[in-house]
């Protein structure tokens, strides 16, 4: 079965509430009909809902009575959410009346669903920039505890007709950081390999073995860019002694397992790495996107990680596929955080 058909069926075992703040736009809805046909994860919809009912209606979808629409304007809990807002922001200058008018934004309202608990996780991004995206979310939801950093991982798929040169977990690796850090320091880069490494339990199901990725392997180079992944790699072996992780690693031995044993013998994780966390983010965009085009692999993301609630960001280029995926992705991610 392919990983995204996995993925779906172990989102279907426990589903979870996923807010979409994006409630009349024709992709978002018609995944999230999908997703409550299928019964991968119960849905919120922000948006009046005279107009979701007629998009609904205009689109032929059947399944939507099933999911909580909620009126950014005339929510029942508005006070509510603005008291938890102003609470929240206070510090940063917010007013009560300020929060009042903020939480008819369906950005900010659905991430103080979450935080109240109402909902799990959040889906957005086919209208509006990740920066809209993911400003109430670190404003409200805020990181995970011990994280200052937001990262987006890849889940790289290889092409099942490239079996004889399968790398990862059989053909399955996570990519990291691909999309938000565009030079991290190297206590952010540790950062990042221990959020990878959570990615790749909760969504793939695996246990990780991290290669710090650089353009040397074990000494074989010297420069201030190849200091910082040997510092990286050393604080990421602080915050979690108990993961598998090993850097510096040149791509090539941290995936095949011959030049693994010939580059960094006795590693655990040389030659068998499934996750790969980039040096900078052009490195990690760069490198997603040529196993993409060249080798034929299917790149799933980017999930965010590291905000203390599971809070994703879409393309606004998204398929349909696209938005349904990631509402799974989103469940399994919340699912992880409540187990």
């Amino acid at each position: 079965m392919h990983l995204l058909d996995t993925l779906v069926q172990k989102a279907k075992q426990a589903p979870r509430t996923i807010v979409l703040p994006e409630g009349t736009e024709e992709r978002t809805l018609k995944a999230a009909d999908r997703v409550l046909t299928d019964g991968v994860a119960k849905i919120i919809l922000i948006g009046e809902p005279d107009d979701i009912h007629n998009k609904a209606n205009e689109l032929g979808l059947k399944h939507l009575g099933g999911a909580r629409i909620i009126s950014p304007t005339q929510n029942p809990d508005k006070q509510k959410h603005a008291d938890l807002l102003y609470e929240l922001r206070k510090k940063k200058g917010m007013t009560p009346e300020d929060a009042l008018k903020k939480v008819e934004d369906p950005l900010y309202l659905a991430t103080l669903l979450i935080k109240s608990g109402e909902a799990d996780g959040e889906v957005a991004g086919a209208q509006n920039t990740t920066g809209n995206v993911l400003r109430p979310a670190l404003q409200i939801i805020k990181t995970k505890p011990g994280v200052r950093v937001v990262s987006g991982a890849f889940v790289l798929i290889m092409d099942e007709h490239l079996q004889d040169r399968y790398y990862g977990e059989e053909g399955v690796l996570v990519l990291a950081d691909c999309a938000v850090m565009p030079n991290p320091t190297a206590e952010e880069l540790a950062q990042i390999a221990v959020s990878s490494a959570d990615t790749a339990r909760a969504i793939v199901g695996m246990e990780p073995r991290i290669a710090m990725l650089s353009f040397s392997t074990k000494g074989s180079a010297k420069h201030e860019h190849v200091d910082k992944v040997v510092e990286a790699t050393k604080l990421a072996h602080e915050l979690a002694p108990d993961l598998q992780i090993d850097g510096e690693l040149q791509v090539d031995a941290a995936l095949d397992p011959k030049t693994g044993a010939q580059k960094a013998p006795g590693s655990t994780v040389a030659g068998k790495a499934n996750v790969l966390v980039f040096p900078d983010l052009q490195s990690g965009n760069i490198g997603y996107k040529l196993a993409q085009r060249l080798g034929g692999a299917t790149a799933v993301g980017p999930i965010l990680q590291g905000i203390a609630h599971p809070v994703n960001d879409l393309s606004r280029g998204c398929s349909v596929e696209d938005v349904y995926h990631m509402i799974a992705i989103t469940s399994l991610q919340a699912s992880a955080a409540i187990q």
